[in-house]
């Protein structure tokens, strides 16, 4: 159905007026620590429980849906590396913005850009994902998004484009995954694969503003931790954790981090860092503050726990996690790094096969006194946030053959969860 051109002006005149409270505007929601202030949210679903509506989409894709304004936002791909059976040209690549009525789900517009630099091949690692995977940002002005080496894009609030800025010209077999981070007039890209920087643009014209090199084999989003009344922009790389003034782009400090190269992103809570990640399987807290390398006057803990690519979550003077194979759950204290579980989760049927659908790529997000774990094949693990653990419920979307990367979004009282076919809004209606 052709939508009224009234519509998008009515539109534009309501995205000037700032978020309300709630939204989801970010990867991982405010902060990008991964917590939800909704109560009443659902603990048990399927494919015909609890689901208030659902939306097929338009192509495949790992970027986490967001929430601004009544309206839901997130990005896919189309064109190459859909069938694997057939994978198809990469000239043909486009990724794609799309709108959606927060309300009853209904597609109100989306827009498309044809990929216009390097394209890994599609094999390997990044059929694990694809060619979307750096959820959006969203302001009152626009919406952010970031597409590889294709470059940053600003979008209005009625689809059009405002502006496009490469931020690298590079790529890497297991493709992009860093989402944008707005802070003051700025939007900050972790462009580790595209150009080994970290790039802050003005969000008005896309011009570059500051640029911090020697950001190595980092799939992560940085995050804004406040220390002393004053902003940090926190950064975990390969071997460091990498703080700057997020105005200027000056560095501030650095200390010994991820021995390997870094897929989670950071969480923070009164001014200590916390950061997992890679192969060997690391967790470390560190006070953020001072300056140089603080390695040895800042780390508060380490501990040999961790996950190679779903972020933890903090709550409660306890931060949580799961590994990737998606076979256990982690609580640790988050004042001593002590581990206080370390729970196996209940064995499930993996209908993708080679244990695929039981890993866990998306990252937990915490609302109404539970922990969300969902996996690639569809089930989401309900787990209580608290130091003890216990399973509240086991919930399982069947009938969807797309892969469950995307982290869920909590909005109101209902969760946004997305596959590579579907978005679910999970609870009443």
């Amino acid at each position: 159905m052709k939508i009224p051109t009234i519509f998008f002006a009515i539109l534009s005149l309501a995205a000037t007026a700032l978020a309300p409270t709630g939204d989801w505007a970010q990867f991982r929601g405010p902060g990008g620590l991964g917590i939800g202030d909704a109560k009443g949210l659902p603990t048990e679903w399927s494919s015909t429980k609890n689901v208030a509506w659902k939306t097929k989409l338009p192509g495949p894709g790992a970027s986490s849906p967001v929430v601004f304004g009544g309206h839901v936002f997130l990005t896919c791909y189309t064109g190459f590396g859909v069938d694997p059976k057939n994978a198809g040209d990469p000239k043909d690549l486009k990724y794609h913005l799309v709108c959606i009525d927060r309300t009853g789900g209904r597609i109100l517009w989306e827009k498309s850009i044809k990929s216009d630099g390097p394209v890994p091949g599609y094999s390997g690692q990044i059929t694990l994902h694809g060619y979307a995977s750096s959820t959006p940002a969203i302001d009152a002005d626009a919406i952010y998004t970031f597409f590889g080496a294709t470059g940053v894009c600003a979008w209005k609030h009625d689809g059009s484009k405002l502006w496009t800025t490469k931020v690298g010209d590079k790529t890497h077999a297991w493709g992009s995954s860093n989402s944008p981070l707005l802070f003051e007039n700025l939007v900050i890209v972790n462009a580790s694969v595209e150009s080994s920087a970290i790039v802050a643009l003005d969000r008005k014209t896309g011009k570059e503003v500051w640029r911090q090199t020697d950001m190595p084999m980092s799939w992560n989003s940085p995050i804004l931790v406040t220390v002393g009344g004053k902003q940090e922009l926190v950064v975990s790389v390969k071997s460091r954790l990498k703080a700057f003034d997020p105005a200027s782009g000056k560095p501030l400090w650095d200390c010994a981090g991820i021995e390997d190269y870094v897929c989670p992103s950071i969480v923070a809570h009164d001014g200590v860092v916390f950061a997992i990640g890679a192969r060997k399987c690391a967790a470390v807290a560190v006070r953020a503050g001072g300056s140089g390398d603080v390695t040895e006057s800042n780390t508060v803990w380490r501990l040999d726990r961790g996950s190679n690519v779903s972020s933890p979550v903090y709550y409660q003077d306890h931060l949580y996690w799961a590994d990737e194979k998606g076979k256990k759950v982690f609580c640790a204290d988050a004042k001593t790094g002590k581990l206080v579980y370390e729970e196996a989760l209940p064995a499930i049927q993996d209908a993708a096969g080679k244990g695929e659908g039981t890993r866990i790529y998306a990252s937990p997000v915490v609302a109404d006194g539970n922990l969300f774990y969902l996996n690639r094949g569809g089930t989401a693990f309900v787990i209580k946030a608290d130091p003890a653990f216990k399973l509240v419920a086991q919930n399982r979307i069947d009938g969807d053959t797309g892969r469950f990367n995307a982290s869920p979004a909590v909005h109101k009282n209902q969760l946004l969860i997305r596959s590579d076919e579907t978005l679910y809004c999970i609870g009443k209606r």
